[in-house]
């Protein structure tokens, strides 16, 4: 079974935006101009991954590809079909 060994990170600056790397601390592949936009970078799981591993917000056959192919794998915040970025926000209570 093919497994790889993953570590997710999140940017700091960016709200929503994660780094999978395979290992920790290994930005070696990640260009530099991206690690400068993310800020500094929080270890939020380590995990291995497999085919039959799902991911909340990525495809587990791309993440792992990616890393495969370019050192690291970037997900970016969830988008609407106009493209703007989703937002989560309590509706305001009505007075009444």
């Amino acid at each position: 079974m093919d497994r790889q060994p993953c570590i997710v990170y999140k940017g700091l600056h960016k709200a929503d935006t994660y780094l999978y790397v395979e290992r920790a601390d290994d930005f070696s592949r990640v260009p530099e101009a991206l690690l400068a936009q993310l800020g500094d970078l929080e270890v939020v799981l380590e995990i291995e991954l497999h085919p039959e591993r799902r991911l909340a917000r990525a495809d587990i056959t791309l993440v792992m590809q990616a890393l495969r192919e370019e050192g690291f794998y970037l997900q970016l915040p969830p988008r609407d079909a106009l493209g703007s970025p989703v937002e989560f926000r309590r509706r305001p209570c009505s007075d009444g």
